[in-house]
């Protein structure tokens, strides 16, 4: 079977061949644990996850890179907010975006590399690139320098020119040109020690590109298959990543294929923490959305196309799997004795999952096929209907009024009864003996 991918470097829809046979090496940029993870970020992983899973069913091995960013900027500005030690605010929301992930039916990644424990690895990449004459020192920051890479910008299009004209701050003294990026910034004065290492060029940290760079070269090699991310870091991180990996390791052309998802908007503008208009995953848990119902969501629409996030949405997709799972319920037809696997075809043609989507709804037999590849269908059906202990009492009482009003011969009051409990989405099923069986959805 071939897959194909939309590689953004070509900018085009490209046959995926791997650098070893039957072998994929693939980096995913991670989450940066200062705070939750929101809906936006939430699609990246699921779509990466995605991947992972088609990936997995066509290679014998697939090595899955995602990265934990533990130190930056951000991350010190929460942790100051908070009063708390830097190690304690990064393990926590690690471990938050863990369960969130989980909730999400989110495989783990084969690496998880965390970019403190990469310190030494990043210098090692500084010092090539200062060796190299692309990246210099200015008063204990260490730069690349953009105008060295005539390559520069084959990614986004963007050039080293068209970023210094753009450029709408004052442009720190120390840099030669508007356009050269930070590969290490010194410590300030009131930082906490654990977000302080010691370098050739004093105290301070690394730059958040430098992380990736070396991280992924380390795990995966300085030639690898897969580099995926969100649409808003094609520049200028992954630009820059390119940049430095290339200069520093020469004759390498980094990764093979560049993936990007789209954004996810809330009435038309990208949700972020800047703006303020986001949805952190655990908001939904915590009102009792499940978590398959919010990947289901983020697959309705393809992963490189803008995503529109709204209540119907999310009502759409629990109305959805209500209907998968109460045919699994009922028992599915069995699949024809067959090699073919529709749902692995849709996939495959650039991880098309509203078609596989679609396919279902025309042929709910495939639901095992898709249950593994799109991580869904993961929960058994009386588990699924189950109502949370707060509501069944109250639906309870209602059955019961109905009831004696049933036997009361008053049907008006019945039907009106009925109708409440249909408006919470509860299906009610008569059974002989005068016994009412009901559910949620």
């Amino acid at each position: 079977m071939t897959l194909s991918l939309y590689n953004s470097l070509a900018r085009k829809k490209e046959e995926f061949k791997s650098l070893v046979p039957n072998a994929v090496g693939m980096y995913v940029c991670g989450p940066t644990v200062y705070d939750r993870a929101h809906l936006g970020n939430a699609r990246a992983v699921v779509v990466y996850d995605v991947l992972f899973r088609v990936l997995s069913a066509l290679y014998p091995k697939v090595d899955y890179v995602r990265n934990i960013t533990d130190v930056d900027d951000k991350i010190n500005a929460a942790a100051k907010v908070n009063k708390e030690p830097i190690s304690a605010l990064t393990k926590r929301v690690t471990q938050w975006f863990h369960d969130d992930m989980a909730a999400l039916n989110c495989l783990n990644p084969t690496h998880e590399p965390r970019a403190t424990d990469h310190i030494k690895d990043m210098i090692a990449m500084i010092e090539k690139l200062i060796a190299n004459g692309n990246a210099y020192v200015a008063e204990n920051h260490v730069l690349f320098a953009v105008k060295t890479d005539s390559e520069y910008g084959k990614l986004s299009g963007r050039k080293a020119e068209e970023q210094e004209a753009g450029a709408r701050i004052a442009v720190e003294k120390y840099k030669r040109d508007a356009g050269d990026f930070v590969l290490w910034k010194p410590a300030d004065a009131d930082d906490d020690a654990s977000s302080m290492f010691d370098s050739p060029w004093g105290k301070g940290r690394p730059g958040w590109h430098i992380e990736c760079s070396a991280m992924s070269s380390k795990l995966l090699g300085v030639n690898f298959d897969i580099h995926g991310g969100g649409a808003d870091l094609k520049f200028p991180h992954h630009e820059n990543e390119i940049a430095q990996s290339t200069c520093a390791h020469k004759g390498s052309h980094y990764a093979n294929y560049w993936v990007h998802n789209g954004f996810l908007t809330v009435n038309g503008e990208k949700m972020s923490k800047s703006l303020g208009n986001f949805t952190t995953v655990r908001d939904l848990l915590d009102k009792g959305i499940k978590g398959e119902v919010i990947r289901y969501a983020l697959l309705s629409t393809h992963y490189s196309k803008p995503l529109d996030w709204n209540e119907k949405l999310l009502s759409d997709s629990q109305k959805a799997l209500d209907k998968f799972y109460r045919l699994v319920e009922e028992g599915l037809p069995p699949l024809p004795r067959t090699t073919q696997n529709p749902i692995l075809d849709a996939l495959a043609d650039d991880m098309n999952t509203p078609k596989a989507i679609a396919l279902l709804h025309e042929n709910p037999s495939l639901i095992p096929q898709a249950a593994q590849l799109l991580g869904l269908f993961h929960e058994n059906p009386k588990d699924w209907f189950m109502t949370p202990t707060e509501d069944a009492a109250a639906i309870q009482e209602l059955i019961n009024a109905r009831n004696e009003a049933k036997a009361a011969k008053n049907f008006t009051e019945a039907d009106r009864l009925r109708a409440e409990l249909v408006a919470l989405g509860v299906t009610i099923m008569d059974r002989p003996g005068g016994i009412t069986e009901w559910r949620k959805g």
